[in-house]
Protein backbone atom coordinates (compact mmCIF):
# COMPACT_ATOMS: atom_id res chain seq x y z
CA UNK A 1 0.00 0.00 0.00
CA UNK A 2 1.61 3.28 -1.24
CA UNK A 3 1.67 6.11 1.44
CA UNK A 4 1.91 10.10 0.77
CA UNK A 5 3.40 11.72 3.24
CA UNK A 6 2.52 15.84 2.73
CA UNK A 7 5.71 17.70 3.12
CA UNK A 8 5.54 18.89 6.86
CA UNK A 9 5.10 14.84 7.53
CA UNK A 10 7.62 13.93 5.92
CA UNK A 11 10.16 17.33 6.82
CA UNK A 12 9.64 16.32 10.20
CA UNK A 13 10.21 12.52 10.12
CA UNK A 14 13.56 13.53 7.88
CA UNK A 15 14.65 16.19 10.91
CA UNK A 16 13.44 13.70 13.54
CA UNK A 17 16.25 10.83 12.06
CA UNK A 18 18.76 13.32 11.49
CA UNK A 19 18.68 14.14 15.40
CA UNK A 20 18.70 10.90 16.16
CA UNK A 21 21.92 10.07 13.70
CA UNK A 22 23.90 13.13 15.32
CA UNK A 23 23.20 11.99 18.81
CA UNK A 24 24.43 8.94 17.88
CA UNK A 25 27.49 9.77 16.23
CA UNK A 26 28.16 12.88 18.51
CA UNK A 27 31.30 11.15 20.20
CA UNK A 28 32.76 9.40 16.73
CA UNK A 29 32.31 12.97 15.40
CA UNK A 30 34.35 14.42 18.20
CA UNK A 31 37.29 12.24 18.83
CA UNK A 32 37.76 12.54 14.58
CA UNK A 33 37.58 16.60 14.79
CA UNK A 34 40.56 16.07 17.14
CA UNK A 35 42.51 13.13 15.53
CA UNK A 36 41.55 10.56 18.42
CA UNK A 37 40.29 6.90 17.61
CA UNK A 38 38.11 4.71 19.29
CA UNK A 39 39.07 1.14 18.81
CA UNK A 40 35.26 -0.04 19.40
CA UNK A 41 32.54 2.86 17.72
CA UNK A 42 35.50 3.72 15.20
CA UNK A 43 34.79 0.10 13.69
CA UNK A 44 31.22 0.96 12.55
CA UNK A 45 32.93 3.59 10.18
CA UNK A 46 36.08 2.23 8.87
CA UNK A 47 35.12 -1.55 8.53
CA UNK A 48 31.65 -0.73 7.57
CA UNK A 49 32.96 2.41 5.20
CA UNK A 50 29.56 4.09 5.97
CA UNK A 51 30.12 7.61 7.01
CA UNK A 52 27.99 9.85 9.34
CA UNK A 53 26.73 12.46 6.88
CA UNK A 54 25.60 9.48 4.59
CA UNK A 55 23.60 7.64 7.70
CA UNK A 56 22.09 11.11 8.30
CA UNK A 57 20.54 11.03 5.23
CA UNK A 58 16.67 10.28 5.27
CA UNK A 59 15.14 8.15 2.93
CA UNK A 60 11.14 6.81 3.36
CA UNK A 61 11.73 3.25 1.91
CA UNK A 62 9.59 2.35 -1.22
CA UNK A 63 6.27 2.90 -1.52
CA UNK A 64 5.90 6.44 0.06
CA UNK A 65 5.08 9.15 -1.68
CA UNK A 66 6.68 12.83 -0.61
CA UNK A 67 4.50 15.50 -1.60
CA UNK A 68 6.36 19.30 -2.81
CA UNK A 69 9.78 17.76 -2.41
CA UNK A 70 11.20 18.24 -5.76
CA UNK A 71 13.70 20.65 -4.56
CA UNK A 72 15.17 18.32 -2.04
CA UNK A 73 14.81 15.46 -4.48
CA UNK A 74 15.07 15.95 -8.22
CA UNK A 75 18.98 15.56 -8.20
CA UNK A 76 19.11 13.10 -5.39
CA UNK A 77 20.12 9.49 -6.85
CA UNK A 78 17.57 6.76 -6.25
CA UNK A 79 14.46 8.97 -6.61
CA UNK A 80 12.05 10.24 -9.58
CA UNK A 81 9.97 13.42 -8.81
CA UNK A 82 6.64 13.76 -10.99
CA UNK A 83 5.46 16.78 -12.74
CA UNK A 84 3.29 17.81 -9.44
CA UNK A 85 6.58 17.73 -7.23
CA UNK A 86 6.21 14.77 -5.77
CA UNK A 87 8.88 12.26 -4.98
CA UNK A 88 9.39 8.38 -4.70
CA UNK A 89 12.14 5.89 -4.65
CA UNK A 90 13.12 4.72 -8.33
CA UNK A 91 12.60 1.22 -7.41
CA UNK A 92 12.74 -0.42 -11.23
CA UNK A 93 15.44 1.90 -11.52
CA UNK A 94 17.22 1.06 -7.86
CA UNK A 95 16.57 -2.80 -8.40
CA UNK A 96 17.96 -3.15 -11.57
CA UNK A 97 21.70 -1.23 -10.52
CA UNK A 98 21.79 -2.83 -7.39
CA UNK A 99 20.33 -6.43 -8.30
CA UNK A 100 22.70 -8.70 -7.77
CA UNK A 101 23.00 -7.26 -4.02
CA UNK A 102 19.12 -7.29 -3.73
CA UNK A 103 19.36 -11.14 -4.88
CA UNK A 104 22.08 -12.24 -2.66
CA UNK A 105 20.78 -10.33 0.73
CA UNK A 106 16.98 -11.36 0.03
CA UNK A 107 18.78 -15.62 -0.04
CA UNK A 108 21.17 -14.88 2.77
CA UNK A 109 18.25 -13.40 5.10
CA UNK A 110 16.01 -16.19 4.15
CA UNK A 111 18.86 -18.85 4.84
CA UNK A 112 19.72 -17.60 7.95
CA UNK A 113 16.61 -17.38 9.41
CA UNK A 114 15.81 -21.00 8.88
CA UNK A 115 18.90 -22.01 10.99
CA UNK A 116 19.26 -22.26 14.80
CA UNK A 117 21.51 -20.07 16.48
CA UNK A 118 24.87 -21.24 17.29
CA UNK A 119 25.57 -19.47 20.54
CA UNK A 120 28.42 -21.11 22.58
CA UNK A 121 31.63 -19.32 20.19
CA UNK A 122 32.00 -17.25 23.41
CA UNK A 123 33.76 -14.82 20.78
CA UNK A 124 36.43 -16.70 20.37
CA UNK A 125 36.73 -15.05 16.58
CA UNK A 126 38.81 -12.33 18.23
CA UNK A 127 41.02 -14.53 20.06
CA UNK A 128 41.87 -16.07 17.32
CA UNK A 129 42.82 -13.01 15.85
CA UNK A 130 45.59 -12.68 17.81
CA UNK A 131 46.53 -16.15 18.94
CA UNK A 132 50.54 -17.06 18.75
CA UNK A 133 51.28 -12.91 17.92
CA UNK A 134 54.51 -11.94 18.18
CA UNK A 135 55.11 -8.21 20.01
CA UNK A 136 53.41 -5.25 17.76
CA UNK A 137 51.94 -7.65 15.10
CA UNK A 138 48.19 -7.46 16.77
CA UNK A 139 45.60 -5.55 15.14
CA UNK A 140 44.88 -2.88 17.90
CA UNK A 141 48.04 -1.49 18.63
CA UNK A 142 46.74 0.99 21.21
CA UNK A 143 44.59 -1.70 23.07
CA UNK A 144 46.56 -3.72 25.50
CA UNK A 145 46.28 -7.38 25.92
CA UNK A 146 44.07 -8.26 29.49
CA UNK A 147 46.07 -11.46 29.47
CA UNK A 148 49.98 -12.00 28.60
CA UNK A 149 50.49 -13.31 25.34
CA UNK A 150 50.90 -16.77 26.67
CA UNK A 151 48.00 -16.79 28.71
CA UNK A 152 45.82 -15.53 25.62
CA UNK A 153 46.56 -18.33 23.36
CA UNK A 154 46.50 -20.77 26.60
CA UNK A 155 42.56 -19.60 26.28
CA UNK A 156 41.86 -20.37 22.86
CA UNK A 157 43.68 -23.53 22.81
CA UNK A 158 41.17 -24.52 25.62
CA UNK A 159 38.18 -23.49 23.61
CA UNK A 160 36.62 -25.60 20.77
CA UNK A 161 36.66 -22.23 17.75
CA UNK A 162 33.55 -22.56 15.65
CA UNK A 163 33.64 -19.53 13.56
CA UNK A 164 31.28 -19.41 10.46
CA UNK A 165 31.68 -15.93 9.35
CA UNK A 166 33.91 -15.72 6.39
CA UNK A 167 34.89 -12.09 7.28
CA UNK A 168 35.91 -12.94 10.59
CA UNK A 169 37.71 -15.80 9.72
CA UNK A 170 39.87 -14.18 7.06
CA UNK A 171 41.19 -12.22 9.89
CA UNK A 172 42.92 -15.25 12.35
CA UNK A 173 45.88 -15.83 12.30
CA UNK A 174 47.94 -18.57 10.35
CA UNK A 175 48.32 -20.84 13.25
CA UNK A 176 44.71 -19.98 14.47
CA UNK A 177 43.62 -21.36 11.26
CA UNK A 178 43.90 -24.95 11.49
CA UNK A 179 41.93 -24.67 15.26
CA UNK A 180 38.71 -23.84 13.60
CA UNK A 181 36.03 -26.23 13.22
CA UNK A 182 34.57 -24.42 9.94
CA UNK A 183 36.22 -23.50 7.13
CA UNK A 184 34.20 -20.47 5.44
CA UNK A 185 34.58 -18.86 2.53
CA UNK A 186 32.85 -15.83 0.48
CA UNK A 187 31.10 -18.70 -1.81
CA UNK A 188 29.43 -20.67 1.19
CA UNK A 189 28.30 -17.73 2.96
CA UNK A 190 24.57 -18.09 2.24
CA UNK A 191 25.18 -21.89 3.33
CA UNK A 192 27.05 -21.60 6.34
CA UNK A 193 25.79 -17.86 8.12
CA UNK A 194 23.68 -18.15 11.44
CA UNK A 195 22.06 -15.66 13.35
CA UNK A 196 24.10 -16.51 16.79
CA UNK A 197 26.79 -15.27 14.66
CA UNK A 198 27.86 -11.67 15.95
CA UNK A 199 28.83 -10.29 13.07
CA UNK A 200 26.22 -11.84 10.98
CA UNK A 201 24.34 -9.39 13.26
CA UNK A 202 26.43 -6.54 12.63
CA UNK A 203 26.15 -6.98 9.10
CA UNK A 204 23.09 -6.25 8.69
CA UNK A 205 23.68 -2.68 8.94
CA UNK A 206 25.85 -3.25 5.97
CA UNK A 207 23.25 -4.47 3.68
CA UNK A 208 20.71 -2.20 4.92
CA UNK A 209 22.76 0.42 3.69
CA UNK A 210 24.42 -0.98 0.71
CA UNK A 211 20.58 -1.10 -0.75
CA UNK A 212 19.96 2.40 0.02
CA UNK A 213 17.37 3.58 -0.74
CA UNK A 214 14.83 0.87 -1.27
CA UNK A 215 15.77 0.22 2.54
CA UNK A 216 13.88 2.89 5.05
CA UNK A 217 15.90 4.95 7.07
CA UNK A 218 14.03 3.61 10.39
CA UNK A 219 15.03 0.35 9.77
CA UNK A 220 18.94 0.99 8.75
CA UNK A 221 18.94 3.04 12.12
CA UNK A 222 17.54 0.50 14.06
CA UNK A 223 20.31 -2.12 12.36
CA UNK A 224 23.17 0.48 13.23
CA UNK A 225 22.01 0.77 16.68
CA UNK A 226 22.43 -2.98 16.73
CA UNK A 227 25.90 -3.03 15.30
CA UNK A 228 26.81 -0.37 17.97
CA UNK A 229 25.88 -2.46 21.03
CA UNK A 230 26.76 -6.13 19.27
CA UNK A 231 30.52 -3.86 18.72
CA UNK A 232 30.43 -3.21 21.98
CA UNK A 233 29.99 -6.92 23.10
CA UNK A 234 32.47 -8.03 21.09
CA UNK A 235 34.91 -6.08 22.27
CA UNK A 236 34.42 -6.66 26.19
CA UNK A 237 34.74 -10.54 25.22
CA UNK A 238 37.89 -9.78 23.24
CA UNK A 239 40.95 -10.60 24.34
CA UNK A 240 41.67 -6.80 24.39
CA UNK A 241 41.59 -4.33 27.72
CA UNK A 242 38.81 -2.45 26.72
CA UNK A 243 38.98 -0.67 30.60
CA UNK A 244 40.72 2.80 29.10
CA UNK A 245 37.31 3.32 26.73
CA UNK A 246 35.27 2.91 30.01
CA UNK A 247 34.24 -0.37 29.32
CA UNK A 248 33.78 -3.61 31.65
CA UNK A 249 35.77 -6.99 30.18
CA UNK A 250 33.37 -9.89 29.70
CA UNK A 251 36.29 -12.37 30.39
CA UNK A 252 34.83 -15.31 28.53
CA UNK A 253 37.70 -17.57 29.50
CA UNK A 254 35.63 -17.91 33.19
CA UNK A 255 32.52 -19.33 33.99
CA UNK A 256 31.05 -16.07 34.81
CA UNK A 257 31.99 -14.26 31.79
CA UNK A 258 30.98 -16.82 29.51
CA UNK A 259 26.96 -16.86 31.25
CA UNK A 260 26.97 -12.78 30.54
CA UNK A 261 28.38 -13.67 27.10
CA UNK A 262 25.60 -16.45 26.10
CA UNK A 263 22.75 -14.51 27.69
CA UNK A 264 23.86 -11.07 25.63
CA UNK A 265 24.34 -13.55 22.51
CA UNK A 266 21.12 -14.40 22.57
CA UNK A 267 19.00 -11.14 23.38
CA UNK A 268 20.99 -9.80 19.94
CA UNK A 269 20.23 -12.75 18.20
CA UNK A 270 16.80 -12.71 18.44
CA UNK A 271 16.43 -9.23 17.26
CA UNK A 272 19.05 -9.63 14.69
CA UNK A 273 16.45 -11.87 13.83
CA UNK A 274 13.74 -9.35 13.87
CA UNK A 275 15.54 -7.24 11.99
CA UNK A 276 16.09 -9.45 8.97
CA UNK A 277 12.14 -10.44 9.10
CA UNK A 278 11.85 -6.39 8.82
CA UNK A 279 14.21 -6.16 5.57
CA UNK A 280 12.47 -9.08 4.00
CA UNK A 281 9.60 -7.19 4.38
CA UNK A 282 10.41 -4.33 2.86
CA UNK A 283 12.76 -5.98 0.28
CA UNK A 284 10.85 -9.30 -0.27
CA UNK A 285 8.38 -8.01 -3.17
CA UNK A 286 11.14 -6.54 -5.02
CA UNK A 287 12.13 -9.10 -7.06
CA UNK A 288 11.42 -12.70 -8.10
CA UNK A 289 11.79 -14.76 -4.84
CA UNK A 290 15.07 -16.58 -4.92
CA UNK A 291 14.63 -19.48 -2.38
CA UNK A 292 14.81 -21.87 -4.67
CA UNK A 293 18.07 -21.46 -5.47
CA UNK A 294 21.01 -23.41 -4.67
CA UNK A 295 23.58 -22.15 -2.31
CA UNK A 296 26.22 -22.12 -5.20
CA UNK A 297 23.93 -20.63 -7.14
CA UNK A 298 23.67 -17.00 -4.97
CA UNK A 299 25.63 -14.51 -6.74
CA UNK A 300 28.49 -12.66 -5.02
CA UNK A 301 27.46 -9.58 -3.80
CA UNK A 302 28.34 -5.88 -5.62
CA UNK A 303 31.56 -4.65 -3.73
Amino acid sequence: MTERLPRTDWQQRARAHEEAVDALTAGHRERRSRGQTHEVEDFLFTYYPHRPGRLRRWHPGPDVILEDADDEYADRSGYVVAEDGSATVDVPAVVERRGRTLTFVQSLLRATLDRPAHLGCFGMHEWAMVYRLQPGEQRHEDLPLRLSQAETDRVVEGHQVRCSHYDAYRFFTAPARPRNTLSPTRESQVAMEQPGCLHAGMDLYKWAFKLSPLVPSTLTLDAFRLARETRTLDMQASPYDVTGLGLDPVPVETAAGKAEHLQRQRDLAARSNALRRRMLDVLGPLTPDQATLSPAAHPRPDR
